[in-house]
């Protein structure tokens, strides 16, 4: 029995390496590679490489192929994947039913989720709903950056991928069974207005909210006095104290200079601040009179 693997990110990398390191290359009849510019590095080209080392046919989303493997498997794919004699089965970045839908690792970290991890499904004509196959799944402590969080859920991936391919190998039957729709919540898609930081929430859930969405995202974003755009790439929490006039958003400190922000409640200190344009390091800061907001001017 053979599968097609629909690779993405750095997971898709990974777990084609843990695959053809562990005698499962000849159960790969193709890979097919999808590219995403809204990452830093989205491993396409190691992907490839990966490929060309080990011999493997491979084509990009665009190219012309045709599909004749048993089973087809998808990992972080964007796209529909048309009708074909290859049983299709979709890793997902949850835990399902829970956070169907786009994003779901990220909107996990955000909401302070004390699990993350994987699950494998059949395709279904709605999105995640398909028959469970299995899951794996990472307890995790914050605060936490998402490079570290896709790093732990990848073994999740490479579990998950390997206790598949072991069926298929032996050609064991691969057991599905529904999902509990009680408990089934989703996650929306997030785009760039999703980056911007709101100033009125708690320290600690704007530092939660940088590391979500850091590295390999672009990072979270803000307004220096409502006109030059930035990336606050990593910051820390500092000891609050009382602020007659809690007024959000504004500077209170110069600390080595890295600037100490106001939070609704608790303090934050910027440690690495990049320009949106430049993507050039602007600390520290030429003036201390700076409020950051959440729109342009």
């Amino acid at each position: 029995m053979s599968v097609t693997l629909y690779l993405m990110s750095k997971k898709g990398y990974e777990v084609l390496h843990s695959l053809v390191t562990n005698n499962f290359k000849k159960h790969i009849t193709e890979v097919i590679i999808g590219r995403d510019k809204s990452v830093l590095n989205d491993y396409s080209e190691n992907i490839i490489s990966l490929c060309k080392t080990h011999a493997l046919i491979y084509f990009e989303r665009n190219d012309t192929y045709s599909i004749t493997s048993d089973f087809s498997i998808a990992i972080s794919w964007r796209w529909l994947i048309k009708s074909n004699s290859s049983k299709l089965i979709i890793l997902h970045d949850s835990l399902l039913p829970k956070y169907r839908g786009f994003a779901p690792l990220v909107n996990m970290l955000i909401n302070q989720e004390k699990e993350i991890g994987v699950s494998a499904i059949f395709a279904s004509e709605e999105y995640d709903k398909g028959d469970l196959i299995t899951q794996s799944s990472t307890k995790i402590e914050y605060p936490i950056k998402i490079s570290k969080a896709i790093d732990l859920i990848t073994i999740n991936y490479i579990e998950v991928v390997t206790e598949i391919m072991e069926k298929i190998k032996q050609k064991d039957t691969i057991i599905a069974n529904k999902q509990n729709e009680e408990l089934a919540s989703y996650s929306l898609w997030r785009d760039e207005d999703d980056y911007s930081i709101n100033w009125e929430q708690s320290a600690v859930s704007i530092l939660n909210f940088i590391n979500a969405v850091s590295s390999p995202y672009l990072g979270a974003s803000t307004y220096i006095n409502g006109s030059q755009k930035i990336r606050i790439l990593e910051a820390e929490l500092e000891k609050d104290v009382v602020i007659e006039n809690r007024d959000v958003g504004k500077i209170i400190f110069i600390k080595n200079n890295h600037p100490v922000i106001v939070c609704k409640t608790g303090l934050i200190k910027l440690i690495n601040v990049i320009d949106d344009e430049t993507k050039q390091n602007i600390l520290p800061f030429k003036k201390f009179r700076i409020k950051f907001t959440d729109k342009k001017k």
